[in-house]
């Protein structure tokens, strides 16, 4: 039969397209957003000074090997800085590792409350994604280890885990690198490893092995969402794989400069860090207090659960109500569940006693 128009590659209209967290609710005068797991203190002042620099310079190319940033990261975090590659958030990162080292016939393992974009660029690069149990919200080794098959490729985690905020030990990460095949490169996201003190992301592990892959991002702790940049610590045969695939100039200069700025600001971080650890105590007692159970979460979020989906989704509309957006998550398999990004102080009062009253109402 005759194509009358350009057809995609096979699988790629069966991609559910990425559902990014709402920024606005109709009728609303002022918004507390929730739903992204974005820094509610913002990026450091260092980092938006270099914004503005940089606006001096915008008919100019960046770098294309950002070396300053991979500099400033390698210092920071104690690793080589030629195996560093950076990237349009950390999410480059993923798709470009599904395309240069997944495609059709391959399968790509990720967890079962994993976070959709695994699938997604696995499918994108022809690939077969396969959905892997976990235990209590948390990735099992065991399942996953059982899950591999002569057709796997790639294994991804994140740890600690969008939407979930569960992590596995430093143990079992270790006991999945090397209960892997040399040829299944698996993939660390370390997407919220800052929140967690004296946390490596897996850092070791890839100095350790030759299949191992750590992702990390600067829209999180560091505020820099909006820039969408992110980078990559992976051996030196796959950074070569990465930077040949790559765009030449994949990062703003202003990302860069904002990036490089944010990452030296570490006394920023660390009262990020801070405060994030005081408010998502403060909201985990409060939400077990009030019946609604939450996991221990790792991250900048969290995940209480709600007698059931129709109680999940009529505490969000009740929220909603008030102009605070959170994050419903049955797309993620997880129905009876609302994700909360902490909040500063004002924000986390707020959504418990929103909550408190509309519970009070309910029973």
């Amino acid at each position: 039969m005759t194509q009358t128009r350009p057809m995609p590659q096979p699988g790629i209209l069966d991609i559910a397209p990425y559902k990014a967290g709402e920024g606005h609710v109709a009728g609303a005068n002022a918004i507390t957003k929730l739903s992204s797991n974005e820094n509610p203190h913002g990026p450091s002042p260092a980092a938006m000074e270099a914004v503005r620099a940089a606006a001096e310079t915008l008919a100019v190319y960046p770098s294309s090997d950002h070396a300053a940033l991979r500099t400033a990261i390698g210092e920071v975090w104690n690793l080589d800085p030629a195996r560093i590659v950076c990237g349009a958030g950390s999410d480059e990162i993923i798709s470009l590792l599904c395309q240069s080292y997944a495609g059709p016939g391959d399968e790509v393992l990720y967890t079962e409350h994993g976070f959709a974009m695994y699938p997604i660029s696995a499918m994108a690069a022809g690939a077969t994604p396969v959905q892997v149990r976990e235990r209590h919200r948390t990735a099992d080794v065991d399942a996953l280890l059982e899950a591999v098959t002569e057709r796997t490729a790639m294994v991804f985690i994140a740890n600690p885990n969008n939407p979930t905020g569960t992590m596995l030990p430093p143990e079992e990460l270790a006991r999945l690198a090397a209960g892997l095949p040399g040829r299944v490169m698996l993939v660390l996201d370390g997407a919220y490893a800052e929140y967690v003190p004296g946390y490596d992301a897996g850092a070791a592990l890839v100095d350790a092995h030759e299949n191992v892959v750590m992702t990390r991002t600067f829209s999180k702790i560091y505020g820099l969402g909006g820039l969408r940049i992110g980078w990559g610590y992976a051996p030196a045969h796959v950074i070569e794989v990465l930077n040949r695939v790559r765009g030449p100039f994949n990062v703003s200069a202003a990302g860069l400069a904002a990036a490089e700025a944010a990452v030296r600001d570490t006394a920023y971080t660390e009262r990020c860090r801070a405060a994030n650890a005081e408010w998502r105590g403060f909201m985990q007692r409060e939400l077990n207090a009030l019946g609604l159970p939450t996991d221990e979460s790792h991250a900048n979020f969290v995940l209480p659960r709600f007698p059931g989906p129709e109680m999940a989704a009529a505490a969000d509309q009740r929220l909603r109500a008030h102009g605070i957006i959170v994050r419903p998550v049955g797309g993620y398999g997880l129905p009876d569940f609302l994700r909360i990004t902490i909040g500063d102080e004002v924000a986390c009062r707020r959504v418990i006693a929103i909550l408190d009253e509309f519970l009070k109402e309910r029973a």
